[in-house]
């Protein structure tokens, strides 16, 4: 009676690091690699840019330049403001530390934020809603769709790809990048 032989399972190929991983080109498109010094070291790094929804936009032709530019701003602004859901915690807590809320630019920037999110009509209107989820969150366009969508119901993924496109051409008349005329 002869044995069988025993065959040897495949090692697992060895992720490579040059690339990005399955999990990470899931969630996106990646650019092409980037040779930098680190500022720090001075030791040469490979950078991979992330391709985000407004970056996706202006390249498709979706949006103008203008659009880009005041969705740039906002989220610039959302950021400063520090209205993300990540927070860091408490200063209070810390021995020695002031406690101090907000600083005068987080002040300043949140109300510049109040200000884009009265001009896209409230916080609660579609327009609003899309620029605080999509711009400001960083949430994908499909994601505020089927999540958190206007009024409490989802909406279809081209629907809320106009919502975004209206908003960030009220942005961009608000902000003064393009003429009253022409956003109109």
């Amino acid at each position: 009676m002869a044995g069988k032989r025993r065959t040897r399972a495949a090692k697992p190929k060895g992720e490579d690091l040059a690339m990005p991983s399955k999990w990470r080109l899931q969630h996106g498109p990646v650019g092409e690699p980037m040779r930098e010094a680190d500022p720090e070291t001075g030791l040469p790094v490979v950078h991979r840019r992330t391709v985000d929804t407004l970056g996706q936009m202006l390249a498709n032709g979706t949006i103008t330049q203008e659009m880009h530019d005041a969705g740039a701003v906002f989220r610039r602004q959302f950021r400063v403001a520090a209205l993300d859901q990540l927070r860091a915690m408490p200063l209070i807590r810390i021995p020695g530390g002031s406690g101090d809320s907000l600083t005068d630019r987080q002040v300043a920037a949140r109300e510049q934020v109040a200000h884009a999110m009265m001009a896209l009509g409230g916080f609660e209107s579609a327009a609003g809603s899309c620029a605080w989820h999509v711009v400001g969150l960083e949430c994908s366009v499909r994601e505020w769709a089927l999540r958190q969508g206007w009024g409490g119901r989802s909406v279809g993924h081209a629907q809320a790809q106009g919502m975004l496109v209206a908003a960030l051409g009220v942005l961009a008349a608000a902000y003064g990048l393009v003429p009253t005329q022409r956003a109109a």
